[in-house]
């Protein structure tokens, strides 16, 4: 062989003979082939190396010149398809060696079309069109040289049946097409031949460096393989991702763009009739799930190419030469049948197809994933803006509780969204399954439809088992909410079970839920087994994957359909108000926005349209209509107002709220104080009447600074303390601009600077849920502040002094309201019990049973109401002159609260650092913590060893048995199935127990975990509750024994089951072709690197997911609990807005981590690709060497099954890593100390009701925590506590918290029955409980619900005013006729009134028992036997009363001097 010539080695023969004409021949025309490939790589070369070397580092960085020319992603679908039919050409040439003119322009075509997608993107990426001409040039070459060889072959009578003629027809074709899309692009962009070149931008989200989420705007191959996620993913290795690595969504993603989008689609629906979710969802994006569906498709039909390729390899290795093609002219032309029977083509071609197929799959799963979280946010902006417009009674009633909200945004989104992710599986099942019937028939005949059949007879057991796990999942659901609702209200109530030593009564009723909550998870996990068992053994070809999938997806249907219907109550449930003036009918509704753009709704106060347009069309002063005066702020007019029943709450109001003035409004416990300030706002639904508002209030300045004060703004401060998860500051400020005078000023006058320096960080610390927590005292005061720093005309303040002792009040009377306010020309509505400051109001309103009692001044009412103005004196004589008298004692309180907070904070800080410290030594302990949970898991790995040994079993005797049958060997077919029956029973019943042993032992370890956990901070000491968020512990509770419980276990199940299938798959394909083990070793390298990098990279998004996702719900749940004081404030924008961003960020973290499973997924998949191209190329080797082709087809069939497991073995050890730190955040929780319960004595029969002794001596004592000392709660350093004789620290804990009672200033409700709240031991016979509940003022109130003594209790005892909730406190205490009654602060929240019938009653029954009495005003104790006088935690005075009134000097004598 004289080596290889360009025309072949035949010299003799006319190869280089041009007699009949240059294009006659075919040497000739395949040089002429090669002329624009070669101008193409001369031209493009230079411009690539010089042109962009020096740019390339550069527009990687810059990708604000990124643009896609028309036709982008056609022209790479096009090259890559101009690719593969190089390579085929390539293929068909190399058949026939000799001649080199064959295959070696397609080589360089090959070569050509790589250069001009390079090209092409570097072009493009720079934004300079010009170059593309020269692309244009080499289309047009190429095409015309193409057709010329095509002409030819047609000439020759080359024809169809010929593989070299069908490859040049594609080619012409492709070149064409491609000079179409040049041409296109010149059209459009006009870079060339026109006078007037097209200048484009670059997409608004590029130009804005912010956005790191490239995946819409890179091109097609990196689309595909996730290219652009490396710089990612590798530099976490050296770098942890942070927030500000991940940037800014695409505009596209953005929540409020999909807001708007499923909005308009929802509104749309509600003209013709009741608008549905779901046709909203298909509205809105229909069009991604179809495309995802396509891909779906396409990956699906090109699944089926990989088994048909090894049939085709099997078939073909014993036969050599079948259908030869035909020789012209020196040349052979092969037919296209003699390609595909060439074993070596079909490798390759099993290759591609595992390629193209993973890809598709992956954009599939990527564009639903997308679409999922465009979908999670817009419906998460739509829960947000109902939130907003909820009526109020809905929060009161119960009838919308917090808990469900919280649901709906954590759970119903999620579920919405997963069920998106999903959707692409339903269409493509019923397509894979008809298809893989139709190809096993081709195979089979007649046996494949007998196991169709099976299939179809197992559909309804599937089914069956289905729905059984669908409605298992809803009771967890039920179950797990219904935990967290009882451990919410165990956490927030914990002081008082401490005190009335309750913790067994509600930890054993929290158990009893867990109880009910793990055996559905139990029946769960059975039904999970039994599903996965009947379709383990349906291994027909790959159908057994497709029907697992069915039964996976029955129980996905149900739950979206279930969160469907919850949605779409909820956004149909009561709204409040009318939103009139947002339909644009009043000129000035505009200048009501501009303080908050895109405001929501105006101010909805029922006010008649007609008479809102008569004020602002004159904006100068209108004519006075009768009956009203200029001066009135608010008024109602005979309104009736209700809170969701039709019994009015507030019956005949009619008020005037006088502007620039103060108004109080005074009234008995429960008489609709806070209800009539509430009815002013618009909460409250009205039955009748009308409420008034000033439009703009004239003041002596002009009218621009008029219309500075945000008119339609009421600074409102609760009577239930509400914060932000936010700084101080924050709080106060409540976004508005930050004025350093008018703040310093609001912080004097509610006394909070002394608490702001405690804090480490000023008021820059964060409070709230997840911050410190603070005193009642301190919310109520930052409350307050935040309402007076508000620009606002008209300030509403609800009991503000309830938390507050007399010092403190005085001083925000005088400073605040009197001062502060009043200098403002504000209006002041105040609602109080303290009586004393009735002189200083201008306007006073008198409550009684839901209506007005009297309205005026102080002087109408001591003429008109001589006897109401007399009632008032004796209360207020008591009251009067307090501030002298208690400034001691008050100094003491204050400063004990700040003490308190300085040492919860001291504590937190050292508990900080400690955790620093401790946790490097923690991780290595945590390993081994986590190793015990492990290890008991990895007790049945053995059995999965056993149980996949048996699975490799039967698929080796099947290929044994398939030899047989081909081969001579002639062993019956008896000899065979008796042995695969006993190894598919084996198989069936071990898949079963293994698959039972791991979902059981994670549920036992789970059940411990939580058992454990709910004991330990149930029985924690009460400091650990002082320097531990609530937010904190209920995670624990929540999120991570939701991981623990549920995620877990089937991860672990997955990890184990992926592993061992790929490693059995290693070993037969290692079997059946020992060479294979060669390639492995760099396969093993790359395989080690990928999930390297993504392991980390994967923990970091998660992290990133998780402490995005918090911020998220603590939103939503603070704006539900704050929503009166956010529409009082007109806030709502603000709020939406800073939803929208934390619903971004989240997402955009969501979003890069699916990409990065995406990323991974590609690689190990195209990893597994070529372990099937190197098993298929070692098995054709070795082919030859008495390998039978039937062990070729085991292990070709293996090598397939690598590919879907690959990944999930690197996705399941990831996920097991970030849910393993769910165990770890729980075992933290698990080294808390408890209290010492056991005590040095064992149980007493009595503690009978005599303090006979006290020697004490506590570090920072105040009077609560003297009270506290009683009950063994606060460390004693020195002396004793002795009662009876007995030293209480030596009494178990609950003896004697049992036989104490105390009252605390805070009162606290639990959800249930009021019999429950009164008596949850349930010990007392009822007559004892109306008993009590006489004595506490109640009984007539509870006599008139429906139910009486069982009558509901909401969450947090939301149904009654905060007075009511504190006589049930008192009420509660009497039940328990303990010996001593401890009363601390017990009548902050009650009225003078009240107050006084209670003392009295007290006194009588409890004439027999001790009874200490911790209280700020000094006429209460004159009755009482010992009076200790104390002062920053030291005993000044001790003695009876009439004693320490003789000494003169004394302090107490000082007091009541001053008392009198």
């Amino acid at each position: 062989m004289a080596g290889l010539s360009f025309c072949g080695n035949n010299v003799t023969k006319n190869a280089y003979s041009v007699d009949t004409g240059m294009l006659n021949n075919g040497c000739f025309v395949d040089a002429l082939n090669l002329v624009p490939h070669v101008f193409l790589l001369f031209i493009t070369f230079p411009i690539l190396f010089i042109g962009w070397g020096s740019q390339s580092s550069k527009v990687q960085i810059h990708h604000n010149t990124w643009l896609h020319f028309p036709g982008h992603n056609l022209r790479w679908i096009l090259t890559f398809t101009l690719l593969f039919v190089h390579v085929c050409e390539i293929a068909e040439g190399i058949m026939d060696t000799n001649h080199l003119h064959l295959f070696m322009p397609a080589f360089m075509g090959f070569i050509a079309a790589t250069t001009s997608v390079v090209y092409y993107h570097n072009i493009e990426t720079s934004n300079f069109p010009k170059l593309l001409l020269a692309l244009f040039i080499y289309w047009v070459l190429a095409f015309i040289t193409k057709s010329i060889k095509l002409w030819k072959f047609a000439e020759y009578g080359v024809g169809v049946l010929h593989l070299r003629f069908c490859i040049t027809a594609l080619l012409v074709v492709l070149y064409g097409l491609l000079m179409a899309v040049e041409i296109n692009v010149i059209r459009v962009r006009r870079y060339v031949f026109f006078a007037n070149p097209q200048k484009v931008k670059p997409p608004e989200d590029l130009q804005d460096l912010g956005v790191r989420f490239l995946q819409p705007f890179v091109n097609l191959l990196s689309k595909a393989t996730y290219w652009w996620m490396n710089p990612l993913i590798i530099g976490a290795h050296k770098r942890p991702i942070e927030l500000k690595k991940i940037g800014k969504l695409p505009i596209a993603m953005r929540a409020l763009t999909n807001y708007l989008k499923l909005k308009d689609a929802y509104e749309d629906q509600r003209v013709k009739k009741a608008p549905s979710i779901w046709r909203s969802m298909y509205r809105a994006f229909g069009r991604p799930i179809l495309l995802s569906s396509t891909f779906r498709y396409l990956a699906d039909l090109l699944g089926f190419a990989g088994p048909l390729c090894i049939y085709g390899i099997v078939e073909h290795l014993n036969k050599k030469g079948l259908n030869r093609g035909t020789s012209l002219s020196e040349v052979y032309f092969m037919s296209s049948n003699e390609l595909l029977q060439n074993t070596s083509v079909l490798a390759v071609l099993l290759f591609l197809a595992l390629v193209l197929q993973r890809t598709f799959l992956q954009a599939s799963y990527y564009v639903t994933i997308e679409t999922g979280i465009n979908l999670r946010g817009a419906l998460l902006a739509m829960i947000y803006n109902k939130i907003l417009r909820l009526s109020t009674s809905n929060m009161s009633m119960g009838e919308m509780t917090l808990g469900q909200i919280n649901n709906l945004v954590a759970i119903e989104t999620n579920q919405l969204m997963w069920f998106l992710f999903l959707c692409p599986n339903l269409w493509a099942m019923p397509v894979q399954i008809v298809m893989g019937v139709i190809l096993l028939y081709y195979l089979l005949g007649t046996s494949a439809l007998i196991g169709a059949s099976v299939i179809v007879l197992l559909a309804p057991v599937q089914y069956l088992i289905a729905t059984k796990l669908a409605d298992t999942q809803k009771s967890t659901l039920d179950q797990s909410t219904e935990r967290l609702k009882k451990t919410t209200e165990i956490l927030k109530g914990i002081k008082l079970l401490k005190l009335y030593a309750w913790e067994n009564i509600f930890c054993d009723s929290v158990e009893d839920t867990r109880g009910k909550e793990l055996t559905s998870l139990r029946t769960f996990a059975l039904y999970t087994s039994m599903s996965s068992e009947t379709h383990t053994h349906l291994r027909s070809l790959h159908l057994h994957g497709y029907l697992c999938v069915c039964v996976c997806v029955c129980p996905i249907i149900s739950c979206p359909i279930h969160s469907v219907q919850k949605l779409g109550e909820f956004l149909q449930s009561d709204e409040i108000g009318d939103d009139s003036w947002r339909n644009g009918d009043m000129p000035v509704s505009l200048e009501a926005c501009k303080k908050h753009p895109g405001a929501t709704k105006a101010i909805n106060r029922k006010q008649p349209l007609l008479y809102q347009m008569d004020n602002y069309e004159q904006p100068a002063r209108r004519p006075l209509r009768p009956n009203e005066t200029e001066d009135v702020a608010v008024k109602v007019n005979g309104g009736f107002f209700t809170w969701g029943s039709n019994l009015s709450t507030l019956s005949d109001i009619n008020i005037c709220i006088p502007t620039g003035q103060l108004t109080m409004i005074v009234g008995q416990v429960g008489c609709g104080k806070s209800s009539l300030l509430l009815a002013m706002l618009g909460e409250m639904q009205t039955l009748s009447g009308k409420v008034y508002w000033s439009n703009c209030f004239e003041t002596d300045g002009s009218f621009e600074e008029t219309r500075s004060k945000n008119r339609y703004s009421v600074g409102y401060a609760t009577q239930k303390s509400w914060l932000l998860n936010a700084t101080v500051e924050d709080n106060i400020t409540f976004g508005s601009p930050f004025n350093k005078q008018r703040y310093k000023t609001v912080i004097d006058a509610c006394s909070l600077q002394p608490d702001v320096d405690l804090l480490p960080f000023g008021d820059q610390t964060e409070i709230g849920e997840r911050g410190i927590n603070l005193s009642g005292g301190q919310r109520q005061r930052i409350c307050v502040a935040r309402a007076l720093y508000q620009n606002t005309n008209i300030v509403f303040l609800d009991d503000p002094f309830s938390a507050l002792d007399i010092h403190l009040s005085d001083h925000l009377m005088q400073e605040g309201i009197l001062k502060f306010l009043q200098d403002d020309k504000r209006t002041v509505v105040l609602v109080t019990h303290k009586l004393q400051y009735l002189i200083h109001a201008d306007w006073i309103i008198a409550m009684k049973d839901g209506s007005v009692l009297r309205e005026g001044t102080l002087k109408d009412i001591q003429t008109h109401d001589v006897e109401l103005y007399e009632h008032w004196k004796t209360l207020m004589n008591r009251q009067d002159q307090e501030l002298e008298k208690d400034t001691e004692i008050d100094n003491c309180q204050t400063a004990l609260e700040r003490k308190t907070l300085r040492r919860a904070f001291y504590s937190r800080e050292a508990k900080n650092q400690v955790d620093d410290d401790e946790e490097e030594e923690e991780e290595e302990e945590e390993e081994d913590d986590n190793m015990s949970t492990t290890t008991s898991r990895r007790s049945k790995i053995p059995w999965r060893l056993l149980k996949h040994s048996v699975m490799v079993a039967i698929d080796y005797w099947l290929a044994e048995w398939t030899a047989n049958v081909n081969g001579t060997a002639g062993l019956p077919d008896s000899y065979y199935v008796p042995v695969f029956i006993i190894l598919c029973g084996a198989g069936i019943a071990l898949c079963l127990i293994t698959s039972l042993t791991v979902e059981f032992l994670g549920l036992s370890a789970a059940t411990n975990l939580h058992h454990n956990l709910l004991n330990k901070i149930i029985h924690a000491p009460i400091r650990f509750f002082d320097v531990t968020p609530l937010g904190q512990i209920l995670n624990r509770f929540s999120a991570d024994t939701n991981i623990i419980d549920q995620h877990i276990p089937p991860t672990l199940e997955s990890l184990t089951r992926s592993t061992l299938l790929c490693l059995s798959a290693i070993g037969v394909i290692a079997f059946v072709t020992p060479s294979f083990l060669i390639a492995l070793i760099p396969l093993a390298v790359s395989f080690y690197f990928i999930q390297k990098y993504f392991r980390v990279a994967s923990k970091d998004l998660q992290d990133l997911d998780d402490s995005t996702q918090l911020p998220l719900l603590c939103h939503f749940s603070e704006t539900a609990e704050g929503l009166t004081t956010i529409r009082a404030f007109r806030h709502e924008s603000r709020f939406k807005q800073k939803m929208l961003e934390l619903t971004d960020t989240n997402n955009t973290a969501y979003l890069f981590l699916s990409a990065a499973n995406r990323w991974l997924e590609v690689r190990t998949d195209y990893l597994g690709a070529v372990i099937v191209l190197t098993a298929a190329v070692a098995s054709i080797w070795s082919s030859g060497k008495s390998l039978p082709s039937s062990m070729v087809g085991l292990g070709l069939t293996y090598a397939l099954t690598v590919t879907n497991y690959l990944n999930w073995v690197v996705r399941n050890l990831a996920d097991l890593e970030v849910q393993m730190a769910a165990v770890k955040k729980v075992n933290s929780f698990l080294s808390t100390e408890s209290e010492n319960y056991e005590g040095s004595m064992g149980k007493l029969n009595t503690l009978p009701h005599q303090i006979t002794k006290l020697e004490i001596k506590i570090q920072d004592l105040g009077k609560s925590s003297l009270s506290l000392a009683f009950f063994n709660m606060v460390d004693v350093f020195e002396g004793r506590i002795i009662i009876d004789g007995i030293d209480i620290c030596k009494l178990p804990l609950q003896t004697l918290r049992s036989r104490l009672s105390i009252i605390l200033q805070d009162p606290v409700l639990f959800s249930g029955s009021i019999r429950f709240n009164l008596d949850p031991e349930r010990t007392c016979t009822d007559d004892r409980l109306w008993e009590a509940l006489e004595i506490a003022q109640l009984k007539n109130m509870v006599k008139a619900l429906s139910g009486g003594l069982d009558a509901v209790v909401t969450e947090g005892g939301e149904n009654f005013s905060v007075g009511q909730r504190q006589l049930f406190c008192l009420a509660r205490a009497f039940v328990r006729k303990s010996s001593i009654l401890i009363m601390d602060e017990a009548t902050a929240s009650i009225d003078m009134a009240t107050e006084n019938v209670l003392q009295k009653v007290v006194m009588t029954a409890f004439a027999d028992r001790t009874v200490v009495t911790i209280a700020h005003r000094v006429h209460t104790i004159l009755e009482a036997d010992l009076v200790i006088v104390m002062k920053r935690g030291n005993i000044l005075e001790m003695d009876k009363p009439e004693t320490l009134l003789e000494n003169e000097d004394g302090m107490f004598a000082s007091f009541v001097r001053a008392d009198m």
